[in-house]
């Protein structure tokens, strides 16, 4: 069977940066994790540069060759750079000089922005805090939440982000809903779907879906965890990437919930 999701299109990339909603000390990550979909070509950062609360991203502009963009604040209490960033991430837009955007922001303010960009048919992701509202996230092809950027999932969050409703839930949302509907949408007639199309299905389901999210580095762990529920089927003849996924038999289900049964008597 010929994979029909061969490696993503590598975009050239506008890394638009909200100063006022963004942490300096993740700059690395936010480079590193827009640097996955394409080449970041225009790096930007908006802010009121005479304001001591921008201190902080001074430092490591010049090491990141990130263009820092003065805005000054016209009434106290309203935040102009916004309007800043829109009205160039507008002018980049029909330059043709990028077919892709990276916002970073976690304000709602950027909605229209996103929505407009992915209208001319042009890749937009975002990259925010868990907090970002969801019209934000769901305007964007794909947003990552900062705090899945951050290396500190403990051994027992990541043990217990597997767990199912069954099993008694963790801290963490359960992934199983989105997997069974993005796995649905991929499903041929034989019961298989390429684990590429899931990941495409989950992304269009849920822009902000990530393994990470789930205490698991990629898509492929996260589905293994769930062994009551998918197969994994490898095709090794036909590269790293031929990964095949099919529901478990309802026999296989229906006995693993008698052994858990028989472990809770």
């Amino acid at each position: 069977m010929k994979n029909p999701y061969p490696e993503k299109k590598k975009h050239r990339l506008a890394i638009l940066i909200d100063g006022d909603n963004a942490q300096p000390s993740l700059i690395v990550k936010l480079m590193a994790e827009a640097g996955k979909y394409g080449q970041i070509t225009i790096r930007r950062i908006y802010g009121d540069w005479t304001t001591p609360q921008m201190n902080g991203w001074k430092d490591c502009l010049n090491n990141h060759a990130i263009q820092p963009i003065q805005q000054f604040r016209y009434t106290i209490g309203k935040n102009a750079t916004d309007s800043a960033l829109i009205i160039d991430a507008m002018d980049l837009l029909h330059s043709g000089l990028v077919d892709g955007f990276c916002i970073v922001s976690s304000d709602s303010d950027y909605t229209r922005l996103a929505t407009r960009i992915r209208e001319a048919g042009i890749f937009v992701m975002g990259i925010g805090q868990r907090k970002t509202p969801k019209p934000f996230v769901n305007a964007c092809n794909i947003f990552i939440f900062t705090e899945n950027l951050v290396d500190n999932i403990e051994e027992k969050e990541i043990a217990e982000a597997g767990k199912s409703p069954e099993n008694g839930s963790g801290s963490r949302p359960n992934p199983i809903p989105l997997l069974k509907e993005a796995f649905s949408m991929a499903a041929d007639e034989d019961g298989w779907a390429h684990l590429g199309a899931i990941g495409v299905n989950l992304r269009q389901l849920d822009p902000s879906f990530d393994p990470r999210t789930f205490g698991y580095g990629q898509l492929l762990q996260l589905i293994k965890a769930q062994k009551d529920l998918f197969t994994i089927r490898k095709e090794d003849d036909k590269g790293p990437s031929a990964v095949y996924v099919k529901r478990a038999s309802s026999k296989r289900r229906s006995s693993r919930k008698q052994v858990v049964q028989q472990t809770g008597d």
